[in-house]
């Protein structure tokens, strides 16, 4: 069983569980796991690791249309090297100053591989769920795409200085409390676009048609990008690029687009069935842990 499985199963059990974040009662609660192995290529800095570690979660928080308040990480490591767990929270708690959020503890341990888990509560009094999308909405991404795929060819060229700097995103919570008043559906991009669409069509029991072409590319995967096929490949399956994926009417998009403070483009349109681009399947493959 998969993550993706697993979460199905749990989903069927657990009331809250089956969105990007928990909310009871207007808290909203989340976190998130991340291994060296995995998540850390190496040359990331444990400044950037804490960085994105509490950045993931705050997504979450996002994704939910919430305001965050605050984060805790627990750190397991080999060793306990001063410096790098000074560095870790340096980087915890720049991304919270990002979004209005503080960084306030957490807990260490001894571990045979480096592995953190971040967890972020906040508010959100109007939650947006994935579930509300509707047939003739629209479907819009926040930013752009691909930055963390092209983030990890960096890595693996040895740029590390441009990995790292990929690396740190940013969380777009002040965008989906902009965004909560008008989003009929919303859930942040984790996972990749295309796995993101499938997740929200499953939710809102819908489809969507986008067009390739409207796809926001980050500048930075078509420096590292061999041809089109990787372009796409980093750009809609690759995953880790934590944008908001929302469906929700033009005119009401329209209505916040100057208080949003980031990029929304529009990619297609939502369906009552099956996710296309440019009118071919869109395969549901994305990112897995």
């Amino acid at each position: 069983m998969d993550e993706r499985s697993a979460l199905g199963m749990l989903a069927d059990e657990l009331g809250p569980a089956g969105d990007d974040a928990a909310v009871i009662d207007g808290l909203v609660v989340t976190t998130d796991m991340l291994h060296e192995r995995t998540d850390f290529p190496p040359g990331t800095t444990r400044y950037t690791a804490g960085w994105r570690t509490i950045g993931a979660s705050l997504s979450d928080v996002a994704a939910m249309g919430g305001a965050a308040t605050a984060a805790v990480a627990a750190y397991g490591a080999p060793t306990f090297d001063p410096d790098e767990i000074r560095a870790f929270v340096d980087g915890a708690s720049d991304v919270c100053a990002l979004t209005g959020a503080e960084y306030v503890g957490g807990d260490l341990d001894n571990h045979d591989e480096f592995t953190v888990a971040g967890t972020v509560v906040g508010k959100a009094e109007d939650p947006v769920y994935r579930s509300g999308a509707s047939p003739g909405e629209a479907i819009y991404v926040t930013g752009t795409l691909g930055r963390t795929g092209a983030a990890v060819r960096e890595f693996d060229r040895g740029n590390v200085g441009r990995g790292n700097e990929l690396f740190q995103f940013e969380p777009r919570v002040a965008a989906g409390r902009q965004l909560a008043s008008v989003a009929t559906a919303m859930m942040d991009s984790s996972d990749g676009l295309a796995r993101s669409l499938h997740q929200l069509a499953a939710a809102s029991d819908c489809g969507f048609h986008v067009e390739w072409d409207r796809l926001p590319v980050d500048p930075s995967v078509d420096a590292v990008a061999a041809n089109e096929a990787e372009r796409r490949e980093l750009s809609t399956y690759f995953g880790e690029d934590f944008e908001l994926v929302f469906t929700a009417s033009p005119a009401a998009v329209d209505g916040v687009r100057d208080a949003v403070g980031v990029s929304l483009t529009r990619l297609g349109t939502v369906t009552d069935s099956e996710v296309l681009a440019d009118g071919e399947p869109l395969p549901d493959r994305g990112y897995t842990h």
